[in-house]
């Protein structure tokens, strides 16, 4: 199992990351991409880092934070040189929903995640909330130069997905899919060719069902893995050789 996308920076994760390893590694989780979403974060994240093989990271600015982190595209790439732990460029894109920083500052930082991702050759992680349209528009600019995309606990429409299929994008489910109001989504992801999911936990948040209520930590995986089985209509060993494969295939190839 692979948790694609978690937060090991984030409380309660990184004052217990001890007992957060060891119980990703006792339920069989081989690799774990800790997120950045802030030049503050990505300093912690190196020390994790350092914590054990399993964990690998990336570097960028969350939307929320790009009022605050300005990036340049030299900055990136200067980044993610440093380790070759560091795998991914991100999470970066479009959150119209808080507005938590400026539309323009949200759509310049993005376009800037994006060049230093085709310019690496690493995958993007793109976050999108309430701006499908525009999370399209701004991506198919670089179409011709096929960037690596990964969208990160996608809970798009079914048009969103395939819009965004060509681009030859990967969709990574959360704990959102286990949720009974999420019936649309899950009938989503059953479209989605399997050569093309990843899951995550994103946690700390988003704990999946039965989990609900608590904190979120990689070793809840297994229980989207379970969900995105039954949709898929496969055997969860089979969905976690997918999925494990499908990361492999994005992040090291």
């Amino acid at each position: 199992m692979i948790d694609s996308h978690c937060h090991l920076d984030h409380e309660p994760l990184i004052n217990n990351i001890n007992e957060v390893l060891s119980r990703s590694k006792n339920d069989g989780i081989k690799k774990i991409l800790t997120i950045c979403t802030t030049i503050k974060s990505f300093e912690i994240i190196k020390k994790i880092l350092k914590l054990d093989d399993i964990i690998y990271g990336t570097f960028g600015i969350h939307p929320h934070e790009t009022d605050s982190n300005h990036v340049s595209k030299k900055i990136i790439l200067d980044n993610i040189k440093i380790n070759p732990k560091i795998i991914g460029i991100g999470e970066t894109g479009l959150d119209f929903y808080y507005n938590n920083s400026k539309k323009n500052k949200q759509i310049d930082s993005f376009k800037t995640h994006i060049e230093a991702a085709i310019e690496s050759n690493l995958p993007i992680i793109v976050h999108s909330r309430n701006a499908e349209e525009e999370t399209f528009n701004v991506l198919s600019k670089y179409k011709n130069q096929k960037p690596k995309i990964l969208m990160h606990c996608f809970t798009g429409s079914y048009n969103f997905y395939k819009k965004m299929e060509e681009l030859e994008s990967y969709f990574s489910a959360s704990g959102i899919i286990t949720f009974n109001n999420s019936k649309e989504l899950q009938l989503t992801f059953s479209q989605i060719p399997n050569e093309k999911l990843l899951v995550e936990t994103d946690s700390p948040f988003l704990a999946p069902i039965p989990m609900r209520g608590k904190k979120n930590e990689p070793s809840f995986i297994k229980y989207t893995l379970k969900k995105l089985a039954d949709i898929k209509n496969i055997d969860i060993s089979e969905m976690t050789s997918l999925t494990t494969k499908n990361f492999n295939t994005l992040f090291f190839n």
